[in-house]
């Protein structure tokens, strides 16, 4: 009975051990869509950022003329553009202009100005426009050249296994990669089969669930981040022995039977 039961519990304990070993399965990328990692169809394409409510951008106006650049730019700008007008120092936040609930930003002179929906190319040409339109109401020889506009925000978080952080995006775009070399990847113990991408969008919060591994995310819509994305790394749940090479399989292994065999003695003991 003592051998019988004694058996019985090392043999439960070893495949309760088994099934927690972070394999190499578990943690690689690139790999072959399967049963188990899933395949995405090719859909990856990358669209210019939109502005949304609370942004805060950077705007400066370009003109031949001095007064015209101190009218519209203030004395700020040797410092914003010294650091590419993509801090978020006290500084930019205090030169910035922000996206208001009415999708409206307020502009020197020219008043609101709706940029809410726009990309930045649009919304440069979109101040363009305003300051031209100024002009020939004022009757005023501006002389504005363009309009530079630079988001402020862009940057992404990191949640769970280590990674958390707030992290810079300082590339025009950055894909989940880039993204988890930034946080110095995702762990050993993380679930990279089930990463969430958090994201703002027009129509609401919407949350984007998708496996890590597969080689096939590189052609899907998974693979770009936007700023102000928030990504979820969730642990394993095989994480409970911590089993990952073989020396702490051994040294776990060993513990598993001295534990059976402490346990068997003290209810065999308690049973006489």
């Amino acid at each position: 009975m003592y051998k019988i039961l004694l058996r019985s519990l090392i043999l439960i304990l070893l495949m309760f051990e088994l099934s927690s070993c972070i394999t190499a399965r578990k943690v690689n990328y690139m790999q072959e869509p399967d049963k188990v990692i899933p395949s995405y169809k090719e859909s990856a394409v990358y669209e210019d950022y939109k502005l949304k409510v609370g942004d805060k951008l950077f705007v400066k106006v370009y003109s031949t003329q001095e007064e015209t650049n101190t009218l519209f730019n203030g004395q700020y700008n040797q410092a914003m553009m010294s650091t590419g007008g993509a801090s978020n120092t006290a500084q930019s936040d205090l030169y910035s202009y922000t996206v208001e609930q009415n999708g409206c930003i307020k502009f020197p002179l020219v008043g609101e100005v709706k940029v809410v929906g726009q990309t930045l190319r649009e919304a440069a040409a979109t101040l363009e426009q305003a300051t031209a339109t100024l002009e020939r109401a004022f009757e005023s020889s501006f002389l504005v050249n363009s309009v530079e506009v630079r988001l402020l925000n862009r940057n992404f978080c990191i949640i769970g296994t280590g990674s958390t952080g707030y992290y810079p995006i300082v590339r025009e775009k950055i894909n989940i990669f880039q993204a988890m070399a930034m946080a110095g990847d995702a762990g050993t113990y993380a679930d990279r089969g089930k990463i969430r991408i958090i994201r703002e969008t027009e129509q609401g919060t919407i949350i984007k669930t998708f496996d890590l591994r597969t080689k096939t995310i590189i052609n899907s819509e998974f693979y770009y981040i936007e700023p102000n994305d928030i990504i979820y790394i969730q642990r394993l749940d095989e994480q409970f022995f911590s089993i990952v090479n073989f020396p702490t399989f051994l040294a776990t292994t060993i513990s598993t039977i001295s534990m059976a065999t402490f346990l068997v003695n003290l209810l065999m003991g308690k049973g006489k």
